[in-house]
Order: C-alpha cells, then sequence, then structure tokens
C-alpha cells in the first residue's frame, strides 16, 4: 500500500478536511489500543495513518493562513505631501 498523496487532502473541502482528521486521530487512538493489547497485525498502517494526518492538517494550516491572510488588510502606501 503507497503513501497517500497530498493531492487528495487539497480536492477536500474544509468540513470534509475537519471530518478526515479526526476520522485519521480515531484511527490512530485505535491501533495504539490495538498495539498494547498484542493484537496489532500490520504496524506498517502507524507510519500511513501519522503521514495522512500529517497532510491533512498542512492542508487546513495553509488554508487557515491564506484566508488570514486575504482577510487582513493591506497597508495603502503613505501620500505624498504636496
Amino acid at each position: 500500500m503507497a503513501l497517500p498523496k497530498i493531492k487528495d487532502a487539497r480536492n477536500l473541502d474544509d468540513r470534509e478536511l475537519v471530518d478526515q482528521i479526526i476520522a485519521v486521530k480515531k484511527e490512530l487512538f485505535e491501533l495504539r489500543l490495538q498495539q498494547a493489547t498484542r493484537r496489532l497485525e500490520k504496524p506498517h498502517q502507524f507510519k500511513h495513518a501519522r503521514h495522512r494526518l500529517a497532510q491533512l492538517m498542512t492542508v487546513e494550516h495553509e488554508r487557515k493562513r491564506a484566508s488570514a491572510q486575504d482577510a487582513t488588510p493591506q497597508n495603502p502606501p503613505p501620500e505624498a505631501e504636496e
């Protein structure tokens, strides 16, 4: 199984992005629970889940920065005095 691509995360809308982040965090919790009870069969799933979570959180942060930058008014250049 290949690692997920960030292009897939960028194609999600904001609500789907938040839902995916929550789902991956739950998946990581379940994997840690399985590891603690020695029922984990595929340890590589940790790497995939952490990678996916990092991608999703990166896209979320990029969008927040872009929206904050758009909301901040640009300082107009000082007017020359005549």
